[in-house]
């Protein structure tokens, strides 16, 4: 690694493992970019939905994905928020959230043809390196040479009450939220979303080789944030000893 090239952190994981919130965290703490590669793939999603496009016109949706200017932004008035993600110019962030869109983001990201697409855009994005990126397939498809690799897991069960948690404070903040689901029907959801990620063709979700895998069951997110700082300035440190960020 160059000397004036900072690392690239790759998170991936299941849904609802935490990458988001501890890959916003790791990346305020060491002053680098930050890219949630599932709001885009949601953004795709919504995109779909909105020309109600059926999923299983792979040519229509990939000409959309083609077409779609996603972007993402460090949230203006809410800094516990992700990210505030734009499409076509159009503020998505709730609206990628929703149910239809959640239903639809596992078979759109497993076209070939989107996934060629994104993983384009966000290889750009992050070759001068200094970033930390999360998603399913960072540190397999989209950096497999990633300085700092991590597989965050955590139990279906908790999985499902982080989710129905965030689903609350959501529906809390809107007058007009879609309702809660049962914390059941949420793990079923995960546990389907799962079995799509991993048995897809393209790109699946799996551990690299060489990744750390961190448990998040039971754990603080400051904690596992600490764990993945720790990572970055031990490799900074062996690359650059005079350097330690």
């Amino acid at each position: 690694m160059s000397p004036n090239r900072k690392p690239i952190i790759a998170i991936d994981g299941p849904a609802g493992a935490g990458k988001s919130t501890v890959a916003k965290l790791v990346a305020q703490e060491l002053g680098l970019l930050y890219l949630d590669t599932g709001a885009m793939y949601r953004g795709i999603a919504w995109v779909v939905q909105t020309a109600n496009v059926a999923l299983t016109d792979d040519r229509a949706i990939a000409e959309l994905a083609r077409q779609a200017d996603i972007d993402l932004r460090p949230h203006a008035t809410d800094a516990k928020q992700l990210l505030q993600v734009f499409v076509n110019g159009v503020d998505v962030t709730t609206a990628i959230r929703s149910k239809d869109v959640t239903s639809k983001v596992s078979a759109i990201a497993a076209q070939p043809m989107v996934r060629e697409i994104l993983v384009s855009q966000q290889q750009a994005l992050g070759k001068s390196g200094g970033i930390v990126m999360e998603g399913r397939d960072i540190g397999t498809h989209v950096f497999p040479d990633a300085e700092i690799k991590v597989f965050l897991t955590a139990s279906v069960q908790e999985r499902a009450k982080r989710r129905h948690a965030e689903l609350v404070a959501q529906s809390m903040g809107l007058s007009n939220g879609e309702p809660v689901e049962d914390i059941t029907v949420i793990a079923e959801a995960i546990q389907t979303r799962d079995d799509l990620d991993t048995t897809r063709t393209v790109s699946p979700l799996r551990k690299a080789d060489d990744a750390i895998t961190v448990d998040t069951d039971g754990r603080s997110i400051n904690d596992v944030v600490t764990v993945i700082v720790d990572l970055y300035i031990a490799k900074v440190t062996s690359s650059n000893p005079t350097q330690k960020q």
